[in-house]
């Protein structure tokens, strides 16, 4: 019976009239402070709000991550942030840090967190360098900094080579570094490595230190000793660090027996590990189809060809290889021309399908080459467009405006000669006369195109004494010519070159 009443009871007060006529005892406002009181007293609940207000979280967000973090009081949280903030990360870095590691906000502030935050910043880490680093893997903020640093400083590490190393791979700081590194330092050194080697291993493929030693490492250079003899070429072989890289040691041996068979000497095959050591380390059935297919095309297994060719192959699968022959055929080569070019640079088709494009388009339809041309020069796609061809196409276009370059000089010669040479030939040497000269092989010149076609040829450059040919047909087109050619080339303004364009 008391049950009973009391089951009722409440909905009796909900429906009792109120003296002051309104229809409900407690005001909507009243129930949500009453809620919003409870929510507090649970102890997730400061959890979830300091995560909203203090790190940009959602409430979703929030109620989620609470289940990991549980804030009692916020006062070292804050303080944390504080930190974090000081060493220039922004909110949105912090967010992101604390997504990945909630727990991060109930670290040790002043035992652990600001002492490793002293270290990183004296290895010059700091706001997006910091975020960067911090975001690969944050528990090394809860690491022994320290400890670490001075280790790798102990084996020869500066602290330009560690702070290389940090970025590349801060879980090392989660290592226990003299249980786990240190014997591997002494089984390089055991083969033969330098400190300075060993720096340079480990700033370079700091990877290596997180392989296990018993059965990776030490396998490895029983393989490479099995294949390679003497210790000299192991060590040389090593040096190129990525063989420690693979998983895939145990094809390397049967993929040196198919170049030995081909008569390949073995000191090819030691260039082959020095310059891309995966090449070898694919599947034995595609590395015969490569090799077999390499013989066909008539390179000489006694040539350095030879392994190039093996190498350009195997960074590409048959679908992507296809894809850069399609890219080339797009521009009017045959497969013969791209054969050609592929046996007289084999690390043409190494270029992305992107790349190819792109400089195929610039020297078909800016220099207005033939496509022929440049399968015949191939070497000209290694080079960089934006850092070489580029500038010095512009330099060439500022000579030429100002009467001071033949016409008859190789464009592939130009764009191939060696960096100092070009310097002294056509940069040095009119900078006082033409200063804009400079500006162009800096690249700050916008290139639009040669006023006149040039050789294709690889002709060296000679310059005659007196003016140029051009110059003489702009003296004789038009009476203001001069003034056209120095005001525009001294000015920048070189888009005036158009006003000749009948010559």
């Amino acid at each position: 019976m008391l049950r009973l009443f009391c089951s009722r009871l409440p909905q009796k007060l909900k429906h009792r009239p109120s003296k002051t006529g309104n229809a409900n005892f407690f005001s909507t406002s009243s129930i949500k402070s009453i809620s919003g009181l409870s929510n507090y007293k649970d102890p997730q609940s400061l959890t979830v709000s300091f995560l909203q207000d203090s790190c940009g979280f959602s409430l979703e967000s929030a109620v989620s991550y609470s289940k990991k973090l549980n804030i009692e009081n916020v006062k070292n949280p804050n303080s944390i942030l504080d930190l974090l903030r000081n060493h220039g990360l922004t909110q949105t870095h912090i967010s992101n840090l604390i997504r990945i590691r909630p727990l991060l906000l109930s670290a040790d502030l002043d035992n652990t967190l600001m002492p490793n935050m002293e270290v990183f910043e004296s290895l010059g880490f700091s706001g997006s360098s910091l975020a960067k680093m911090l975001s690969k893997h944050p528990a090394v903020l809860e690491s022994d900094a320290h400890a670490a640093v001075e280790f790798f400083r102990a084996h020869g590490l500066s602290d330009k080579q560690i702070t290389t190393l940090t970025m590349k791979r801060p879980s090392l700081y989660l290592y226990n570094a003299d249980k786990i590194f240190k014997p591997k330092l002494e089984f390089f050194k055991s083969l033969g490595f330098s400190d300075f080697e060993i720096a340079k291993l480990l700033s370079s493929e700091p990877y290596i230190l997180t392989r296990s030693l018993e059965n990776h490492i030490i396998p490895c250079v029983q393989m490479l000793r099995r294949v390679l003899g003497i210790d000299e070429n192991v060590l040389k072989a090593t040096a190129s660090y990525q063989i420690f890289e693979s998983n895939k040691i145990h094809m390397l041996h049967p993929n040196i027996d198919t170049l030995k068979s081909h008569g390949v000497p073995l000191s090819l095959v030691l260039k082959v590990f020095l310059t891309r050591p995966g090449s070898l380390l694919i599947c034995s059935n595609r590395f015969s189809e490569i090799v077999s297919e390499v013989m066909k095309l008539g390179f000489d297994p006694n040539c350095r060809q030879f392994v190039l060719a093996i190498r350009s192959m195997a960074q590409n699968t048959k679908k992507l290889w296809e894809q850069k022959v399609e890219a080339f055929r797009s521009f009017g080569l045959s497969e013969d021309e791209i054969y050609a070019a592929f046996k007289r640079q084999p690390m043409c088709m190494s270029c992305s399908e992107k790349k190819i494009k792109k400089m195929m388009g610039f020297f078909v339809n800016k220099l207005k080459m033939k496509p022929s041309m440049i399968s015949k020069s191939p070497n000209l796609l290694l080079l960089s467009l934006e850092k070489r061809v580029i500038p010095r196409c512009s330099v060439m276009q500022v000579l030429m405006l100002k009467g001071l370059m033949k016409d008859d000089i190789g464009i592939v010669y130009m764009v191939t000669m060696a960096e100092k040479k070009f310097m002294v030939r056509f940069v040095s040497k009119y900078q006082n006369e033409v200063p804009v000269v400079v500006r162009a092989h800096q690249g700050k010149i916008e290139f639009q195109g040669l006023p006149i076609a040039m050789k294709m040829m690889m002709l060296p450059y000679r310059r005659e004494k007196g003016r140029s040919a051009f110059y003489q047909k702009l003296l004789s087109f038009h009476a203001n010519a001069h003034f056209y050619v120095d005001r525009y080339g001294d000015e920048h303004k070189l888009a005036g070159f158009s006003d000749f364009a009948g010559l």
